[in-house]
């Protein structure tokens, strides 16, 4: 069964048939997902997905857009929310400067203060890292975030930034943008990290793979994305999928 890394199935896109099409999930491969927060109200949407849904894990965290709205109020009810049965990470939580909406000292004090509720309340980190390399790696490390452990959500760096995160102990997420022709930087990634190392995820509503690029996305695409893996490492889709799943139960539910 394929294990979904990374989704937003409390995002509004799904108001219209949220129901229907996480029913049909596990009748189409789909084994387990992790939900993942976004906001603060993202964390509680989260925790009742999980409560509903017997094959849905969640994380709760603040993305770095909305850190702006955080107190440590916040903080406490992310650290009461850890303590919810089903709730087996914290994020997504990290840096973004391409939407640039945040003052990035904040975006990184915030990044920090989420990682020490991780550290504290022992979850590994989904990390979201956006035209913001070098300084999310040099949070990280002056974090020792290699203690925590975790996935590198939506990778989009070069190899040697990928190797940085290896060398730390994390995984990469790997999702939709692999199967763009022009993601050239990303295929040499895939190639280049062991499959151990590799979880797929969609992101969803966002980022759909070819061929239904542009569309909303769903778990449901994740076959497509396991078979350019796949291609890349010159393995069967089978094997990806077996060895993937095994990665996210280790990080997440182990």
């Amino acid at each position: 069964m394929i294990f979904e890394s990374h989704a937003h199935y409390d995002d509004e896109a799904f108001e219209q048939d949220r129901e229907e099409l996480l029913a049909s999930m596990q009748a189409r491969g789909i084994g387990a997902v992790i939900n993942v927060s976004a906001s603060a109200e993202g964390m509680e949407r989260t925790v009742e997905l999980t409560q509903r849904y017997p094959f849905i894990w969640g994380a709760v965290g603040v993305h770095p857009d909305e850190v702006g709205a955080m107190d440590s109020g916040t903080l406490e009810r992310m650290r009461e929310l850890c303590g919810e049965e089903k709730i087996v990470a914290v994020g997504e939580i990290g840096l973004d400067y391409y939407w640039d909406k945040e003052n990035h000292d904040r975006q990184k004090e915030w990044f920090v203060r989420q990682m020490d509720v991780a550290r504290e309340m022992k979850k590994p980190i989904i990390v979201h890292s956006r035209e913001a390399a070098a300084d999310t790696l040099q949070v990280m490390k002056d974090a020792r975030a290699g203690e925590i452990g975790g996935v590198i959500h939506c990778f989009s760096y070069a190899k040697e930034m990928a190797r940085e995160y290896l060398n730390m102990g994390f995984y990469l997420g790997i999702g939709g943008v692999v199967t763009f022709k022009n993601a050239r930087k990303l295929k040499e990634v895939v190639e280049y990290a062991p499959l151990e190392s590799i979880l797929v995820e969609t992101d969803s509503p966002y980022l759909a793979p070819v061929p239904n690029r542009g569309k909303r996305n769903s778990s449901l695409n994740l076959p497509y994305i396991i078979e350019e893996i796949a291609r890349i490492k010159q393995v069967s889709a089978a094997e990806v999928e077996r060895i993937t799943e095994a990665n996210a139960r280790k990080l997440f539910l182990m």
